[in-house]
């Protein structure tokens, strides 16, 4: 079969039309925007470390008398399998030890040490990455996990329980985050739930809609740590649940 001049003319502008239709029909969705970049918490100064406990209970109760005298003391399952007790963030040396010699001198503890700033893993970032800081904040986490709900001092209704719990974490790590889970809300860079990295924040409304009363640390692959309740231990949870699915505020980093 021939075709005409005329007819061939016609069909390559008629395909050429339609080439230019579907162009224009094309929709390019503009790349997403990138985060914000997280503001870095302060790093910590020195620290007072006492205590060294086979039985967690004792080094709750010293954590408690140490916060009677307004110090965000918090516990911790050491290397060594002891339980020891940190507090404070002092600019110098000295100033701590001087801290540290009053309450000594009052019988609140009989030795102490001072951990200074460049032991923290923080100080280590940029010989090792900022990914080495996430790996420890979270692998700091999973040694809380068994241990119970006890941060002494300040009821669980302003939060400081489970907050308690990262403000150790970061502590340990030498960031100084805020003590409170709104204070920890307030002070992050707000990050989607698809894009949380290891030692992120996540932040629930457990108590009431849409107001934070919640927190726990990222672990990666949709898990998270927290201390979840009175008389309940340290444990691992999925975002995934319905419960906290229900309850997810939103995440919060503090690193680049």
């Amino acid at each position: 079969m021939r075709f005409s001049v005329k007819a061939s003319g016609a069909l390559a502008l008629l395909l050429l039309m339609l080439v230019v239709g579907c162009r224009k029909a094309v929709r390019v969705s503009p790349p997403p925007e990138p985060p914000p970049p997280a503001v870095e918490l302060p790093s910590l100064g020195f620290s007072i470390q006492v205590g060294a406990f086979s039985v967690v209970g004792n080094a709750v109760r010293l954590a408690d008398a140490l916060n009677k005298h307004d110090l965000n003391a918090y516990y911790f399952l050491h290397e060594s399998g002891l339980y020891k007790v940190r507090f404070g963030d002092f600019a110098t040396r000295d100033e701590a030890r001087q801290r540290a010699e009053a309450l000594k001198k009052r019988g609140v503890f009989v030795e102490y040490f001072i951990v200074s700033p460049e032991e923290y893993a923080v100080a280590k970032k940029r010989q090792y990455g900022s990914d080495y800081l996430r790996i420890e904040l979270v692998e700091t986490a999973r040694r809380f996990i068994g241990l119970p709900y006890s941060w002494g001092g300040v009821s669980p209704e302003q939060g400081f329980d489970c907050s308690g719990l990262t403000m150790a974490v970061y502590n340990l790590n030498g960031l100084n985050l805020p003590r409170s889970s709104r204070g920890q809300w307030g002070s992050g860079t707000p990050v989607q739930r698809s894009q949380l990295r290891k030692g992120d924040l996540v932040f629930f409304a457990t108590k009431q809609r849409g107001k934070v009363s919640h927190v726990g640390i990222y672990a990666g692959e949709d898990t998270f740590i927290h201390a979840p309740g009175k008389n309940k231990k340290i444990r691992k949870e999925s975002l995934s649940s319905q419960y906290f699915q229900n309850r997810f505020m939103g995440g919060r980093t503090y690193l680049e």
